[in-house]
């Protein structure tokens, strides 16, 4: 697999996770089904030029989003580093989606109880 393949491949499916949005949504939106957006976000499938533009249309982002951290053509070498952090983001994302589906009173709890046990 080609690496700028690949971190296309990443870059997509980070948005896509930070827009809240399912494999199943986006390949609607790009009319495709949701197993080729699998084969965009691994590098398996390159993405043609105007299926990133609807990418990019569907995530709310320039199409030179997915090409940022690249050097001189290559991912560059906190390609891991980037990737843990896009975790770590998915999973900030999650928990405040979660955190703001419970009922107000016991957010509020819940955010004290947060406060004491990082302290």
């Amino acid at each position: 697999m080609n690496p700028i393949d690949q971190h296309v491949g990443k870059r997509i499916r980070h948005r896509r996770w930070m827009k809240g949005m399912s494999q199943q949504e986006l390949a609607v939106h790009c009319d495709v089904r949701f197993q080729q957006v699998q084969k965009y976000e691994t590098g398996a499938n390159r993405v043609s030029a105007s299926r990133l533009w609807e990418i990019a249309e569907a995530l709310d982002v320039q199409v030179a989003y997915f090409f940022e951290g690249l050097d001189g053509g290559t991912p560059s070498g906190g390609d891991a580093l980037a990737e843990n952090n896009q975790l770590l983001a998915k999973e900030a994302v999650d928990l405040v989606r979660t955190y703001y589906g419970i009922p107000e009173k016991s957010r509020s709890h819940l955010l004290s109880l947060a406060k004491t046990l990082a302290a």
